[in-house]
This record gives structure tokens, C-alpha cells and sequence, in this order.
């Protein structure tokens, strides 16, 4: 088991880079690189670069730095730094090669002191994910893992009009200027509705077919999210050098 975070080749999980909290990665074909990938088609000169958060312990943020053909996070291109959580996949433009990042003492794929039998998924929580004989049972569907392209977690706002309704409120209650009372009841009304349902997040886990056809199942958690990808990744193993998942 691994001290340190760590940085691996999806495909190659014996290359695999450690990081230094203290030094941030730099991550493209320059050969000064503290990743360098100078065979890989896509990859620009300084493409990307790992490094710990400023002002959230423990944190670590991916960052392009402004490559040809784009850093891809879960699926989505960079604009700016986001974080990485265990499991989360890097693409290195849209063919390039897939790097997986690896939390502090997280074991490497296939090596878990309760690890399932090869071709078997053990997921934290039963109810959506279970693996035998080389099939998924994924939201009620059972799927071979062979079908699989890819499995990714994707958080979005659970109420993304909530702002919308706080402002339609707070206008309309101008109209109760005259009556205080009733107008700061309902500025406070609003803002507290805003507050709860403005901060109340979904996690999505979308298992993306061969032929393009995707499940989803919704998780109030994101730990539990995460669980699940990783534990269908694991059970999927590297892909082959031909690209099983693009």
C-alpha cells in the first residue's frame, strides 16, 4: 500500500509517478517534465500540471496549462484547476494517453487486502453495483463488463434554479414595501429557502456503453459515488493497448 499520493498510467499501472506536496508535477514531453510522456501522440510540451491546494489542506488541484488539445478530468475538459478525488481519470487530449490518480494509502487496482476474484466488482453499498461471471448488475440492468467504455461520477446542483426563485422573490416582495413586516418575513424566507436548497448537491455515476447507450444512478453521497466507479473500474482492468474505453 502506498504513503503517498501517486499519479499511474491507466494502462500501465506499473508506471507511476509519486507526489510531493511540497513540489508540484509537472506533467508533458519536455523532458524536464516530472511526468514525461515524449511517445504519446497529443501530448503538448507542457500540458498539465498536479499540485497541491493553497487553501484547503490535503487537497490536490489538476491544472492545464493552456495544452494544445486539452486536459480532460472524468470526461470534461479543463477550463481551470479542479480537484482530484481517488480513482479520478486524466486524459491528456481527446486520444491521448489516461493518467488515474491514486489518494494517499489507496491500494493500486487489483491489489486490496478483500479483493474480489478477478472479473467481480465488491462495491461499498450492494445496491447498485454487483459483479459475477463477467456481468454488472448496474441500476436494476445486467451488462458485461466487456460492453463497458467507461464509467464516470458527475456532481451537479440538485436545485440549479434556486438562485432564480430567491431573486424573482426578492423582487416581488418590493411590492410589500409598505408592510415591513410582511416584507422582511419574506426576504428571510427566501434566502433561507435559497441557502438549503442551493447547497444540496446530486452525484451522478453514468456507465457509458460500447454502442454509446449510458445508465445513470443518482447518489446523495459522493463517497459512495466514487466507491462504485472505482469499484466497476477495478473489475474492468487496464484497457487493452487498442483502446477498449476512448
Amino acid at each position: 500500500m502506498s504513503s503517498h499520493p501517486r499519479l499511474l498510467l491507466r494502462d500501465d499501472p506499473g508506471r507511476s509517478v509519486p507526489l510531493d506536496p511540497r513540489t508540484p508535477l509537472s506533467i508533458g514531453r519536455d523532458p524536464a517534465s516530472g511526468l514525461c510522456i515524449a511517445e504519446a501522440q497529443g501530448v503538448s510540451r507542457h500540458h498539465a500540471l498536479v499540485r497541491m491546494s493553497r487553501t484547503r489542506a490535503g487537497q490536490w488541484l489538476l491544472c492545464d496549462l493552456g495544452s494544445a488539445n486539452g486536459t480532460y478530468l472524468e470526461g470534461a475538459r479543463l477550463r481551470d484547476c479542479r480537484p482530484l478525488s481517488d480513482g479520478d481519470e486524466i486524459r491528456l487530449g481527446l486520444k491521448g494517453p489516461v493518467l488515474q490518480f491514486r489518494a494517499s494509502g489507496s491500494p493500486p487496482p487489483g491489489a486490496s487486502p478483500q479483493a474480489a476474484p478477478s472479473g467481480t466488482v465488491r462495491p461499498a453499498a450492494p445496491v447498485v453495483a454487483q459483479a459475477a461471471a463477467g456481468q454488472l448488475d448496474f441500476a436494476g440492468r445486467s451488462v458485461s463488463l466487456d460492453r463497458i467504455r467507461s464509467a464516470y461520477v458527475r456532481s451537479r446542483r440538485r436545485h440549479p434554479q434556486a438562485f432564480s426563485w430567491w431573486l424573482l422573490l426578492c423582487l416581488g416582495g418590493l411590492l410589500l414595501l409598505p408592510f415591513p413586516w410582511l416584507f422582511w418575513t419574506l426576504q428571510v424566507g427566501a434566502l433561507a429557502g435559497w441557502i438549503l436548497l442551493g447547497s444540496r448537491w446530486e452525484h451522478l455515476l453514468e456507465v457509458t456503453l460500447q454502442d454509446g447507450l449510458a445508465y445513470r444512478h443518482r447518489f446523495d453521497s459522493l463517497e459512495t459515488a466514487l466507491a462504485h466507479r472505482n469499484g466497476i473500474r477495478k473489475a474492468m482492468g487496464p484497457a487493452p493497448a487498442a483502446g477498449r474505453r476512448p
